[in-house]
């Protein structure tokens, strides 16, 4: 005999998504009380600033499409969600989320802060609330309070746009998801040997003929200035910072093949679509060589707001030790006359980095202990570190053998090896407080789309991230790998392509 449904108990309500399953951990949770519950009726209150408006108009276009709701986005009204701007112990990233059964309330000191609030309570609602379409809800956020600041001021990822080109809206895709787990510097590898993609007014051929091409020889491309303002532009939006980076002396033959004066013996080299490093430098002993250098960083630092710029300096095989002195000699003034501070990578520890530059280290848990040595007295003496090493955060290695994307110079790195390392304690001999924080460099010889940069980011992204932003007291492989797991959703709801790791437990979500 069958059984009737008429009068049957309803099936149990979804319970929220605890508050402590957040990428990155937050510094401190709390649980407590009724969740709230997102209805037609919610708005979203904000401070009435305009940089405080973006950030509710921001929330709420994430919002809209999934619920169906409204959401308006106001300055008058009590409960809902409000975003407020006070004063506290937030710094200027930090945030408190306070959730109850009348409401969600994120409060920070500065804009920047209600941003990653915003981030931290999409982590919370179901990972259907990221689809483009109406989904069934309901929209619950945990009770209780969130209080979080991040460990390090810099939290990057570096996309290299040279080996293979990406056009703007390929890197607004990418900046979209470092906001999700609140990166906030995006450094753009914009000139290597393969390709110069970045438009200079005063060097015209740079990306008119070194942009030409790419790794195999595809038609490469470049930025125009209007470009690249847009993805400032966009990155500003998402509390990211650009950091861009003209590498020199070496990684320079695109430079040298549209130029030929910027070579020592006169003669320009053919362009190079090959993968191979170290064959390239600029002319050390020629004055045109700075000329060329001084208009560079003009242009590029007149168009970039951050504090930032990059002058890579690593492989500069090619340029003697003493000839390599010399160029950081006359290079790293240039970058404080327009107003930037340099950043390089640790070879930089090998002249004398100029006061409050950062080296960026991208060494292996291998590299030698004289290299080391090296990095570590620069900061002693002052040198910031950002810390990339290459066997645990370069997100172009491959996962294992099999991975079809990638290369294995610096080994094999899966999902754990790439967090569970701690960036404080990592370089012998460095300061606690000379780290600055982490980055997560993607090299692409072998990366031509945005699948191909998601398929190697994801899901080591977000461990870099949390590397950079949660507390050393929150680092744990086994806590960490459950929290991880439940990010898959959210990213097959983002139409994010991820590597299905095997030391996640992902569920069904993994399918």
């Amino acid at each position: 005999m069958g059984t009737s449904v008429t009068g049957a108990a309803p099936a149990p309500e979804a319970s929220p998504t605890p508050l402590d399953r957040v990428v990155p951990a937050p510094a401190s949770v709390a649980p407590a009380g009724s969740p709230y519950r997102i209805t037609r009726g919610t708005h979203i209150r904000v401070d009435d600033s305009r940089e405080n408006r973006r950030v509710g108009e921001y929330l709420a276009k994430i919002l809209r499409p999934s619920t169906g709701y409204r959401l308006p986005v106001t300055a008058h009204g009590d409960g809902g969600i409000r975003l407020r701007l006070a004063k506290g112990s937030f710094g200027a990233e930090g945030y408190r989320l306070d959730s109850g059964r009348k409401g969600v309330t994120i409060t920070a000191a500065e804009t920047a802060g209600l941003f990653h609030g915003v981030q931290t309570l999409r982590q919370l609602l179901p990972a259907s609330v990221e689809k483009d379409s109406a989904q069934p809800g309901p929209w619950l956020v945990a009770g209780g309070t969130i209080t979080d600041t991040p460990r390090y001021g810099w939290r990057g990822a570096m996309l290299d746009v040279s080996r293979h080109f990406f056009t703007v809206d390929q890197v607004k895709r990418y900046i979209d998801q470092l906001a999700l787990y609140k990166i906030n510097k995006l450094h753009l590898h914009l000139s290597d040997d393969q390709g110069w993609r970045i438009a200079v007014d005063s060097w015209p051929r740079l990306a008119a003929y070194g942009g030409s091409t790419q790794v195999g020889g595809g038609p490469g491309g470049f930025y125009t200035k209007a470009d690249y303002k847009e993805i400032v532009r966009y990155a500003a939006s998402r509390y990211l910072e650009v950091v861009p980076e003209i590498d020199m002396p070496g990684h320079t033959n695109a430079a040298l093949a549209s130029y030929a004066g910027l070579n020592c013996d006169g003669v320009a080299p053919p362009l190079y679509t090959g993968t191979e490093v170290g064959f390239s430098s600029l002319c050390v002993g020629k004055e045109i060589t700075y000329d060329f250098v001084d208009d560079v960083i003009r242009e590029v630092a007149a168009l970039t707001p951050g504090k930032y710029l990059h002058i890579g300096g690593d492989e500069a095989h090619s340029t003697s030790h003493e000839d390599y002195v010399t160029f950081m000699d006359r290079v790293q003034p240039i970058v404080a006359k327009y107003g930037k501070t340099v950043v390089g990578w640790h070879q930089l520890t090998g002249a004398t980095p100029a006061k409050g530059a950062l080296a960026q280290y991208w060494g292996l848990d291998s590299t030698g202990a004289e290299e080391k040595a090296q990095v570590a007295q620069a900061a002693q003496s002052g040198t910031g570190l950002i810390l990339s090493p290459a066997d645990r955060v370069y997100l172009d290695m491959k996962y294992t053998k099999d991975t079809p994307l990638g290369l294995s110079w610096a080994g094999y790195v899966e999902v754990k090896r790439s967090y569970d390392w701690d960036p404080g304690a990592y370089l012998p001999g460095v300061p606690t407080g000379a780290v600055r924080g982490v980055e997560a460099p993607l090299w692409t010889e072998t990366i031509e789309d945005s699948g191909h940069i998601e398929y190697m980011a994801f899901p080591r992204l977000p461990g870099v991230a949390e590397l950079g932003w949660s507390p050393a007291g929150t680092h744990d492989w086994e806590r960490y790998k459950v929290r991880l797991a439940a990010q898959a959703e959210r990213w097959n709801a983002l139409g994010i392509e991820w590597y299905r790791s095997p030391q996640v437990p992902w569920g069904s979500a993994g399918r």
